[in-house]
């Protein structure tokens, strides 16, 4: 009877498997559908793109100065305040050189011109009386010539007196020479007197323009040789900054000109920064502070760097010490390492996206009216830091997927959600506004 008890549990799990086989529905058949793949989007956009590019170059001086001694002399006195980085406006007086031997020299010289001025004097005088004296023996020998015709004069006294006019005559002639070689005698002792004098006017060694002193290399009392360098200096009123730049990305910036410049390239380079529409801006980074200095295009180089393929462009800042605030600006000094960016004319209506939208072979992703993904090749004009300027190959409102999509198939549906972030920072790049690369 035992065995028999667990029959009823085994005959009621029998009654509930068979309900449950009965109440059961047999399973439908789904259709498996296409699925969209998220992809965030940016509408190509029409902007007002100021190209800009980066160089970087170091800081010098338009104008460097050395003191050269132009005369030997002792040195008689220095200025105090002409020591090493010293910032010291122009005509300031440096060096005073002993003149003594100078001034002995000019004065013997002028004693000489006194000396030959009394013998011209002399020698006028002189030849004036030879000239009367010999008249009267030219006169004495014509008498005396008569007479020895008419047989009452000897010949002996006509020679003694065609001697005497001999002699008159030598005389006469030696102060003429005397007289022609003392033009030239004062040429010369005037060239002395006046090398001399502007001895005497170098003997003060005075600066020729606003600088600041770089090295010193005399003292007080110390003999300075004709020629020595005795000290040098950086002018500060304009400074220059020769930075390199890629080809490539200088021609992008400059304004094309209607016609060649022709004859008139000279004058063109007067004024090269306003031809080639550049405004170039000087910046020094110094950890979390950026300094900035307006400047301008004043030259460009004349050969391209063979081996870089890039041409030096050169900016000038002026008055780079006039701006300095201690503790706040530094002046833009001799060796600072800047940043130069070069902003050429505004470009109205250029298609500007992302860079990171770009593929191999600058193709970019489009998701078209049926938000399927197309692959479309561009010609780029430039690439500028975060942005690609396009040349052909988009146009203005088309929608530019900014999404990595891995793997991206020719006509995926997408399922595109703007990106305003990405869109905005297109048209700050475009603007000028942020870093260039």
């Amino acid at each position: 009877m035992r065995k028999l008890l667990i029959l009823p549990p085994i005959l009621l799990a029998a009654l509930v498997f068979v309900f449950a086989l009965q109440g059961r529905k047999a399973p439908q058949r789904v259709e498996a559908g296409e699925v969209a793949r998220l992809a965030r989007i940016v509408a190509a956009q029409s902007l007002n793109v100021v190209p800009r590019a980066l160089a970087f170059g170091e800081v010098t001086p338009s104008r460097t100065w050395s003191a050269v001694a132009e005369v030997s002399a002792r040195i008689a006195w220095i200025n105090p305040e002409f020591k090493r980085g010293a910032l010291l406006p122009e005509n300031t007086e440096l060096i005073r050189f002993d003149t003594v031997d100078y001034e002995l020299a000019l004065a013997q010289t002028e004693a000489q011109l006194s000396e030959l001025d009394a013998r011209e004097a002399n020698a006028r005088k002189s030849l004036e009386i030879e000239e009367r004296t010999l008249g009267v023996l030219r006169r004495e020998l014509a008498r005396k010539q008569s007479l020895s015709r008419s047989g009452a004069a000897a010949t002996s006294s006509v020679e003694q007196a065609e001697r005497s006019v001999l002699d008159g005559e030598q005389k006469a002639q030696t102060l003429r020479s005397t007289l022609t070689l003392i033009p030239s005698q004062r040429r010369a002792l005037e060239t002395q007197a006046e090398g001399a004098r502007r001895d005497l006017g170098r003997a003060v060694l005075r600066l020729p323009f606003a600088m600041r002193i770089g090295t010193v290399s005399v003292e007080r009392g110390q003999w300075a040789q004709r020629g020595a360098v005795l000290a040098q200096g950086d002018g500060v009123e304009v400074a220059e900054i020769s930075a390199q730049l890629p080809l490539d990305r200088l021609f992008p910036l400059i304004a094309k000109a209607e016609a060649p410049l022709g004859p008139g390239a000279a004058e063109a380079g007067r004024h090269l920064g306003e031809v080639l529409g550049l405004v170039p801006v000087v910046r020094l980074r110094t950890g979390e502070r950026v300094l900035e200095w307006p400047a301008r295009v004043a030259r460009i180089a004349e050969t391209v760097d063979a081996k870089t393929r890039t041409i030096g462009l050169i900016v000038t800042v002026d008055d780079p010490y006039g701006r300095a605030q201690p503790g706040v600006r530094p002046p833009l000094a001799r060796g600072l390492f800047v940043e130069i960016e070069l902003r050429g004319p505004t470009q109205p209506g250029r298609i500007a996206v992302p860079r990171t939208a770009l593929h191999a072979g600058d193709v970019v992703h489009i998701a078209d009216s049926d938000n399927r993904l197309r692959k479309r090749p561009l010609r780029l004009a430039y690439t500028q830091g975060d942005i690609a300027v396009v040349e052909e190959g988009l146009a203005a409102g088309e929608r530019v997927v900014v999404s990595d999509l891995i793997p991206a198939v020719e006509g995926m549906l997408l399922d595109p959600t703007p990106d305003t972030r990405a869109a905005e920072a297109v048209a700050a790049a475009a603007s000028g506004v942020g870093g260039v690369k």
